[in-house]
């Protein structure tokens, strides 16, 4: 790679690394909580503007995507919510260039309870730190991940301002609820792409992945199991069924089911991070909802459940397992032999997603960052995460892909961060890589 060019434009960034700062703050102080994107997409959008993108705005068609098998659906509206592209055309005298998405998402989730955050959490205030120059700036999507969308914005601002010019398109994606399964934002984004013959030759979701380059995850299903009961006044409760009381062995089974997945269920790049907790899925109990009244028998329980599985299982197979063992427990009572609980799908469904380590577009960029980043962080780890990431959409479309950015901590939890020396880093890693992979026009 060109040698004054990385120095030209590694000195830009650090010229400017106040205004990324700045743009950072303005952008975590807009409350884009799940649903309520339009105010934070309208900024992105003004930057991609004032960047001389492409740009490329449009509202999800609920009806078409609803369709497709990967769709989530969150059951929120996409009226008034648009996808925001930004789309920095090649140097057309070469069109061998090779094509990049840097996609991120600019809702967050909700920063209740408020009494738990040391800070406003939509202030975007910025505290010293030990482990980073510049601080840390504590604010809801901060780090997850409005620190990578605008890494994203700076690494094609640098290359603009020293006069680079790429062979191949950089398409900056700024979408809406990741956080909810991404049916209306990154698998929208792709559907447009392929209906437009322009699907990108790699994606880089910019997650907060600092010490790893993230290429797994493991499917995910929403479940609820429904016990109706018999309502009853408690001081005749003889004469009703506690539908809680029916449902408490259920829990319980999901209980042992969960330890005993996590002693046999297992697969090596989830547990690379940390291998001593040797754990690849979880299945948790994240809600039961029953009663609303001490002196009332529940006529109604219902468990809603977050269960993840590993490649080489299925989500048809995962759902079958799901009825067997519901049922089975059931017949233990003789109220749910005659009155079965029914099980609900709901919300989040996906298949495990698995980038091939090997692929250059992977390797290429692991590489890279080593050369560029060095100090004292451990080099990033090729790994797999135990949660959902918008990455597993461009698999469906042959698309290579993996999650990197930006390094902070209490992502969905109060006192949310990221280290501001990170997403400078971040967004040198970046430029560097979109000279690399698109090609410098000569």
């Amino acid at each position: 790679m060109d040698e004054p060019h990385l120095k030209q434009v590694s000195s830009w960034i650090e010229t400017h690394q106040d205004e990324i700062v700045k743009t950072l703050a303005a952008l975590v102080q807009i409350p884009s909580v799940i649903g309520n994107e339009a105010p934070a997409q309208a900024f992105m959008r003004q930057h991609y503007v004032q960047a001389k993108l492409e740009i490329d705005e449009f509202e999800p068609d609920y009806a078409t995507l609803r369709q497709h098998p990967a769709f989530v659906d969150s059951e929120i509206t996409f009226a008034g919510r648009r996808n925001v592209i930004g789309t920095w055309r090649a140097n057309t005298a070469n069109a061998a260039g090779r094509s990049v998405v840097l996609n991120g998402h600019t809702d967050v989730v909700s920063a209740e309870p408020l009494n738990a955050w040391q800070h406003d959490p939509f202030a975007a205030t910025i505290i010293p730190s030990s482990t980073s120059k510049l601080g840390r700036m504590i604010g809801r999507g901060a780090q997850d991940m409005k620190s990578g969308l605008i890494a994203n914005l700076f690494a094609v601002k640098a290359l603009q301002a020293c006069g680079i010019e790429l062979n191949g398109d950089v398409i900056l994606q700024s979408v809406i609820e990741e956080e909810s399964g991404g049916g209306g934002g990154t698998l929208a984004c792709f559907e447009r792409a392929k209906q437009q013959g322009k699907l990108p030759d790699g994606m880089i979701a910019t997650e907060p992945h600092w010490l790893d380059v993230c290429i797994a995850h493991p499917g995910i299903l929403y479940f609820r199991v429904v016990v109706e009961g018999k309502s009853a006044h408690a001081g005749r409760a003889h004469d009703g069924i506690n539908a809680a009381v029916e449902a408490a062995p259920i829990i319980s089974m999901l209980g042992a089911w969960d330890k005993e997945r996590a002693e046999n269920k297992h697969y090596e790049p989830f547990e690379r991070s940390n291998p001593a907790a040797r754990r690849s899925c979880h299945l948790n109990v994240g809600m039961v909802k029953s009663g609303d009244w001490p002196s009332t028998v529940p006529g109604r329980c219902e468990i809603a459940v977050r269960m993840s599985f590993i490649p080489g299982e299925s989500e048809q197979g995962i759902k079958d397992e799901i009825a067997t063992r519901v049922y089975t427990i059931s017949q233990n009572s003789p109220w749910l032999q005659k009155h079965p609980p029914k099980i609900e799908f709901f919300g989040w469904h996906t298949d495990p997603w698995v980038q091939d380590e090997n692929h250059p577009f992977v390797q290429e960029f692991v590489k890279l960052v080593q050369m560029v980043r060095g100090g004292p962080d451990p080099l990033p780890i090729i790994m797999g995460m135990t949660a959902g990431l918008d990455t597993r959409f461009a698999q469906l479309y042959g698309v290579p892909a993996f999650a990197w950015g930006p390094k902070g901590a209490n992502l969905h939890g109060a006192n949310e961060y990221v280290e501001l020396d990170s997403v400078i880093d971040t967004t040198r890693v970046l430029a560097t890589f979109l000279m690399h992979w698109c090609g410098v026009k000569k």
